[in-house]
C-alpha cells in the first residue's frame, strides 16, 4: 500500500512541474514579463508554504550559520527559473522543459569534478545519451532550427537547478524540513527577482482575473504540491524511483506546449525527448545497472582449476 501511494505521488509531482508552461504562456501573451512572473509565483508560493508551516506547529528558526547557504541556493533556484523562462522566447515550452531535464547530466558531473565522485560507465554513456538528445531537438535537416542563444539559455536552466540539488544536498541544509527549506528559498528568489525587474521597468500589475488565478496556479500546483508531494514520494518509494517517475515531466510539457498551444512536434521531437529521457533514467539508476552487470559477470566468469 505505502508503495502504490508512494508511486502516485511520484506521478503527481513529475505531472505538476510539467504543467509550469500551462499557466505561464497565457500569462506571456497578455505582455507580462517573466521578471513579474516569477516574482509572484515565488511570493505565492512563500506565502502558501510560510501558512502551512504555521498550520502545522513548524518552527520558522534557522540557524544563522544556515543563512548564506540559503542565499546561495536562492541565487541557483533564481538562474534555473529565470533561464527556462528566457527560453520560451526561443522555442516552444515543452522543448524547453525537455532540455531543463538534463539537469541530473550536471549533478553527475558537479559530483565527479567537484566533489571527486567517480562516475560509472553507465554514468558517461547517459551523458553521451543526453548530448544526442539535445542534438536531435535542435539540428534538423543539417542546421539548427533552434538559435543557438536558445539552447545555451535553456541549458544554464538546467546547470542552476543542478547546483541547486548538489548544494542542497552537500551542504549543513541537507537534514533541514523540505518545506522550510524551501520556505525560505523562495523567499530569497522572491526578492532577487524584485530586485531584477527594477532594472527593467519595475513589477508589472496583474492585468486582470484570469491572469491573477494563473499566477495563483503557478504558484500552488507546479511550486508547492510538487515539493509537497516529492516529500512523501521519497518517504514512501525512495529517492531513486522518484526521480525515475520525473520524467513525466517533460513529456508532461511537451503534450501541453502540442495540445495546449498547438506547438509543432515533430518525430525527430519525440525522439529528442526519449533519448533524453532514457539518458536521465540511466544515470538515476546507474547503481543498480552496475551491480546487475558484475552479479552477470561473477555468475558467467570462467574458473580455473
Amino acid at each position: 500500500m505505502r508503495s502504490i501511494k508512494g508511486y502516485i505521488y511520484g506521478i503527481v509531482t513529475s505531472m505538476t512541474f510539467g504543467l509550469i508552461p500551462l499557466f505561464t504562456l497565457p500569462l506571456m501573451q497578455k505582455g507580462m514579463q517573466y521578471d513579474s512572473i516569477l516574482f509572484y509565483r515565488f511570493l505565492f508560493a512563500a506565502v502558501a508554504l510560510g501558512a502551512m508551516l504555521k498550520i502545522t506547529g513548524q518552527s520558522y528558526r534557522i540557524d544563522r550559520r544556515d543563512i548564506p547557504v540559503i542565499i546561495l541556493l536562492g541565487c541557483f533556484y533564481t538562474m534555473s527559473s529565470m533561464f527556462l523562462f528566457w527560453g520560451y522566447d526561443f522555442m516552444g515550452a515543452g522543448l524547453a522543459t525537455a532540455l531543463h531535464f538534463t539537469y541530473p547530466v550536471f549533478v553527475t558531473l558537479f559530483m565527479f569534478f567537484i566533489f571527486k565522485e567517480k562516475a560509472s560507465w553507465v554514468t558517461w554513456i547517459a551523458i553521451f545519451l543526453a548530448i544526442c538528445g539535445v542534438t536531435l531537438l535542435s539540428v534538423k535537416g543539417g542546421d539548427l532550427s533552434i538559435a543557438p542563444a536558445g539552447i545555451v539559455i535553456v541549458l544554464l536552466s538546467a546547470v542552476g537547478y543542478g547546483s541547486y540539488i548538489t548544494a542542497a544536498n552537500k551542504s549543513r541544509v541537507s537534514g533541514m524540513n523540505g518545506r522550510k527549506l524551501a520556505f525560505y528559498v523562495f523567499i530569497v528568489s522572491t526578492v532577487l527577482f524584485a530586485i531584477k525587474a527594477s532594472f527593467s521597468g519595475g513589477l508589472q500589475k496583474i492585468p486582470d482575473l484570469p491572469a491573477g488565478i494563473n499566477l495563483a496556479l503557478l504558484a500552488v500546483v507546479p511550486t508547492v504540491i510538487s515539493n509537497i508531494t516529492l516529500l512523501v514520494s521519497v518517504r514512501n518509494i525512495g529517492g531513486t524511483m522518484t526521480s525515475v517517475l520525473g520524467a513525466m515531466e517533460p513529456v508532461t510539457a511537451v503534450a501541453v506546449g502540442t495540445l495546449v498551444f498547438s506547438e509543432r512536434f515533430t518525430l525527430q521531437d519525440f525522439a529528442g525527448v526519449v533519448v533524453i529521457i532514457a539518458a536521465v533514467t540511466l544515470i538515476i539508476l546507474s547503481g543498480s545497472i552496475k551491480e546487475t552487470f558484475s552479479g552477470l559477470f561473477r555468475r558467467f566468469r570462467p574458473r580455473h582449476a
